[in-house]
Order: C-alpha cells, then structure tokens, then sequence
C-alpha cells in the first residue's frame, strides 16, 4: 500500500479506491505531527493520503473540516467514517478494520 500527499484535484479518483484513509493535517499541527508516524507506521497495510489544509483550504472548507488532525475513512467513493484527534496506532488500526469487508 502507500502513503501520498494529494492535491483536491486528485481527492475525488483517490476516494474511489476499495479502502482508502485520508488525513487532513497542518504543518504547523501538533496532533497531527504526532499523528503522522503513525501513519507512516501502517502504510504498508492501508492506502493512505495526507492533505494540507493550509494548501488545500477550498477542499478542507467544502468537507466541513474545522479541527485537525481530521481521518476520513472512504471505500469506493463513499465516506465510511470520520474522525478528530491523535489516535495510537492500535486504536488507529482497530477504527479501520471496523470497516474492511
């Protein structure tokens, strides 16, 4: 699998995949800095996409992302689940085998 940072113009064919992780995070974000060797931890496992809100504003603004770090979990173009805050890697993994099929 693979972690990559996407632009709004590659959101709408990223969500498409069967299981795909987004995280909308800030450079300046101290959740998010924490958050983001988690995410590099399971990358290998899950398809995962990091976007910038300070870059991609128009994107976060049209999602309804207020917070940051803020995990939308989609499969096949569909929003599964969404969530705010730090998460372990455990509690991380458990929130998205939830929803594999």
């Amino acid at each position: 699998m693979s972690l990559v940072h996407i632009k709004e113009s590659e959101f709408e064919d990223y969500k498409k995949k069967e299981l795909a992780l987004v995280d909308f995070y800030a450079d300046w974000c101290g959740p998010c800095k924490m958050l983001g060797p988690v995410l590099e931890s399971i990358s290998d496992k899950y398809e995962i996409a990091k976007i910038n809100v300070d870059t991609e504003s128009s994107l976060a603004r049209s999602l309804g992302i207020m917070s940051i770090p803020t995990l939308h979990l989609y499969s096949k173009g569909s929003l599964l689940a969404s969530k705010m805050g730090y998460m372990s890697e455990e509690e991380l993994v458990d929130w998205i085998n939830k929803f594999k099929r």
